[in-house]
């Protein structure tokens, strides 16, 4: 796992938009404006939200990830040496956790951009 593989898996994400909120290099990943991954300036790992407390404590304690620095008890950091299947799927639970905490309206939204078809340049058409 690498940045450039995160970045790569997080930006297809319907409505995914990543910044730098505290400067220095921090890769963080939102949707409506709410974060489901983060990389820091010099992690070694990403970080991603779980639905609780006990799942990250059950993903720590069989050594998928470690406490998230700096995040709630409900985020773990995934190592870089974590396997690309396992890796795809957190941030995807991760994201599909805090989309559907948004409001019904911004979800729609985020529905609306991906069933909009891609537009086609309109052929101008000459009066005869």
């Amino acid at each position: 796992m690498s940045r450039k593989l995160v970045n790569s898996i997080c930006r297809k994400f319907p409505g995914a938009e990543v910044s730098d909120p505290w400067g220095g290099g921090h890769d963080a990943w939102k949707v409506g404006g709410k974060m489901f991954a983060c990389i820091g300036a010099v992690m070694t790992g990403v970080s991603v939200k779980t639905d609780s407390v006990e799942t990250a404590q059950m993903l720590i304690e069989a050594g998928v990830g470690v406490k998230a620095p700096y995040f709630h008890r409900s985020w773990v950091k995934l190592p870089w040496e974590t396997p690309e299947d396992e890796l795809r799927y957190r941030l995807t639970a991760s994201y599909n956790l805090v989309r559907t905490s948004l409001t019904k309206k911004a979800q729609a939204e985020l529905e609306a951009d991906v069933q909009k078809p891609s537009a086609r340049p309109r052929r101008s058409v000459k009066a005869r």
